[in-house]
């Protein structure tokens, strides 16, 4: 069997945990599976990059940027290869560029266009073990460095595992799967065993944090079974997301995600004329913002009002784009005292009620919805921040996800 197997910086952030990696490495190698592991850099050592690159310029070119951040993913497999091979396994340490990865242009913000992976199966069929550095690659026309962005390393290790079909790709991080929702916030919270990759996408994009949107996202398209676990508790079997149809048993709901880098932009009073959502979604889009969730009233007196929520890290950004509106709002008003709540399950499609179970329990605790969105296979609700935990608890117990 092949494994793609990914270490994030958490799981390399020292020698004592390169070494770990490498005791995991070397039982999966004397199990008889061929090997490809892709690591990040060890943590902290981006953001010491940045700031070096900061010392000297604050806008500093973005190619320059990629040469020198992806020396970090590189370091950490160089150092993995040497644990290795000093106790007799034949590995080889790659680059992005040597395991073949070409990006498009975009420097900092790369994506993959293609793998070409001679280099990865001469070395497999040499007995070799294989270290490659994440979040890199070649850029297709000038052939510099580029980097791949946030998750950039999963995204290299699913990809990798597309273009070589491996068996599956296990992504090492310092959590031992995918729970029910937090279990710093409801100790209950049940680890699952599978999720399908839509509902993985579904609590990612709601505040879930083990795994990044992009990769699952590749996963999917690429057909690649993903195995979420722990580096630090190796022995514990992890969370298989796959196809929905590999999975016998589908519930209701999976999952609870509670996101609280939210705020609440209000417009009162718009002219309400065709075409001004297209206006100003379109300016917010533009200045590169994602919006979320939106509500529209029903115009009166040749006014309507919009509510939309966007990323904490977003906000002032947004400020600028709403003041080039003040002609067309009577009042613009930000809450950031608020969070998301949503609940997901792709047995949500073929079952009546879930809806309605979820606005009872909050009901039932006080806590009043500002916002609602929906989906297929998710129900989002904006509430006030200080009922997050609670609302988390509260819908837990509702759908029963810890029995």
């Amino acid at each position: 069997m092949l494994k793609v197997l990914k270490f994030g910086g958490t799981s390399v952030g020292t020698l004592e945990r390169i070494q770990n990696v490498a005791e995991i490495i070397k039982k999966i190698r004397d199990e008889g599976h061929d090997i490809i592991a892709v690591v990040s850099a060890m943590s902290g050592e981006t953001n010491k990059l940045i700031e070096y690159a900061e010392y000297y310029s604050k806008t500093p070119k973005a190619d320059e940027v990629d040469m020198l951040l992806s020396s970090g993913e590189r370091v950490t497999s160089a150092l993995l290869s040497i644990a290795l091979n000093e106790q007799g396994y034949k590995t080889t340490s790659m680059s992005g560029r040597e395991a073949g990865i070409v990006t498009d242009n975009a420097h900092m913000k790369a994506r993959i266009e293609s793998i070409d992976t001679a280099n990865m199966k001469k070395a497999i069929d040499d007995g070799k073990i294989i270290i490659v550095a994440g979040f890199q690659g070649v850029t297709m026309d000038t052939n510099r460095v580029s980097t791949l962005g946030r998750g950039g390393s999963d995204l290299t290790a699913v990809a990798i595992a597309g273009a070589i079909e491996a068996d599956v790709c296990e992504i090492y991080t310092d959590v031992d799967g995918i729970y029910t929702t937090d279990p710093r916030i409801e100790p209950k919270a049940k680890k699952l065993t599978q999720i399908s990759y839509d509902e993985m996408l579904e609590l990612a994009s709601a505040g879930a944090k083990v795994l990044q949107n992009r990769s699952v996202e590749m996963a999917k398209k690429l057909n690649v079974n993903l195995v979420s676990r722990s580096s630090f508790t190796p022995e514990v079997e992890g969370t298989l997301i796959t196809k929905e149809e590999n999975i016998m048993e589908k519930p209701v709901v999976s999952g609870i995600a509670l996101d609280k880098n939210q705020v609440r932009v209000g417009m009162y009073g718009v002219t309400d004329r065709p075409g001004i959502a297209s206006t100003i979604f379109t300016a917010l889009a533009d200045a590169k913002i994602n919006v979320d969730m939106i509500v529209q009233t029903v115009g009166v007196d040749g006014k309507t009002d919009l509510d939309f929520t966007i990323p904490t890290t977003d906000w002032e950004i947004c400020k600028e784009v709403m003041e080039t509106f003040k002609g067309e709002v009577g009042n613009i008003d930000y809450n950031d005292k608020i969070c998301k709540v949503s609940i997901v399950g792709v047995g949500m499609k073929s079952h009546t009620g879930v809806a309605s179970k979820a606005f009872t329990a909050l009901a039932n605790e006080n806590i009043n919805i500002r916002i609602i969105s929906t989906s297929e296979i998710k129900i989002s609700v904006i509430i006030e921040e200080k009922y997050a935990e609670l609302a988390v608890r509260v819908l837990h117990d509702a759908y029963n996800l810890d029995k």
